[in-house]
């Protein structure tokens, strides 16, 4: 559990973490070159199947269509789960907004036990910096 005199700045901090850190593509990934990136660690986790980051990078140079939007959504619920999962928030929302032809702005809404809700919105600067 996240213990913390000031819960919003951390869960904020492991938000931006596990949505902007490059988790390693599946080897059926539709990546635009041979390189699946990711941490090296994930390659041997302490807990079977745990994952570092979002596979958000995968959208970097696709079209902004529907489908991206949806799909951007999916990595970025992929990224949460573990917030569920070690039962740091009780729920995720993700919400995302086109911003232009070029830019989809997400937004994440966790409710924390107790049932807080905190919107975390990330600056433009992660957003444009990682085309997402």
């Amino acid at each position: 559990m996240i213990i913390s005199d000031n819960r919003e700045d951390m869960l904020t901090r492991a938000v931006l973490i596990s949505l902007f850190t490059w988790r390693r593509a599946m080897t059926d990934a539709p990546v635009d070159d041979e390189e699946l990136f990711g941490w090296w660690g994930d390659s041997y986790p302490t807990i079977a199947d745990d994952r570092i980051g979002s596979r958000l990078w995968l959208l970097r140079r696709v079209k902004l269509t529907d489908a991206t939007q949806r799909d951007a959504e999916f990595y970025a619920n992929e990224a949460l789960q573990w917030l569920l999962d070690d039962g740091h928030v009780i729920a995720i929302e993700i919400a995302s907004e086109k911003h232009d032809i070029s830019r989809l702005n997400l937004i994440v809404i966790l409710t924390i036990p107790g049932g807080e809700r905190i919107e975390i919105k990330p600056n433009s600067s992660w957003q444009v910096i990682y085309a997402v």
